[in-house]
């Protein structure tokens, strides 16, 4: 048998380890939600910026095609900035949840539709109803979908908006 201090040293000795493998357990929680988070920011932060500049992008190559006829260069700088807004778009779904990722979706493919139709009209091949216009409207009507998907994006984050 063990004297009775002996025993009680050895339960509070187990409580204490008990209780910092709990305190452990909590900070590494803590600090996964904290990398979470910054993993999600940088995601929305990069997509955001990379959806801008496609949309951006979309409306340069529309001017050009009126002004003065495309060039390799102008292909090559829209198709540059639709693949970072692909590479981004792409890793957002793996990381945004739900209601990030259903406003992320409608620019993606407001973006891909619109790029579509840019192309078809830059090699003289519309489809029925497509023309500069029509694609200059629907590069225009992107920009309420950013921010309907920036505002889902600060709202996951937790941002408040300030009135």
């Amino acid at each position: 048998m063990w004297p009775e201090h002996g025993g009680g040293s050895f339960l509070t000795q187990r409580a204490s380890e008990r209780a910092k493998r709990r305190e452990i357990e909590l900070l590494r929680a803590h600090e996964e939600v904290r990398e979470n988070l910054l993993l999600r920011r940088t995601c929305y932060m990069e997509l955001n910026r990379d959806a801008r500049q496609f949309t951006t992008a979309l409306n340069r190559h529309l001017h050009i095609m009126r002004e003065r006829g495309v060039e390799e260069t102008d292909i090559e700088a829209l198709d540059e900035a639709k693949g970072a807004h692909r590479d981004r778009y792409s890793e957002a779904q793996m990381i945004a949840p739900d209601e990030v990722l259903a406003r992320a979706s409608e620019v993606n493919q407001a973006l891909n539709t619109t790029y579509g139709q840019v192309k078809r009209l830059e090699r003289q091949e519309p489809e029925p109803g497509e023309t500069v216009a029509t694609a200059v409207q629907a590069q225009a009507e992107i920009w309420d979908m950013l921010r309907a998907m920036r505002t889902a994006m600060r709202d996951d984050l937790g941002v408040t908006v300030q009135e």
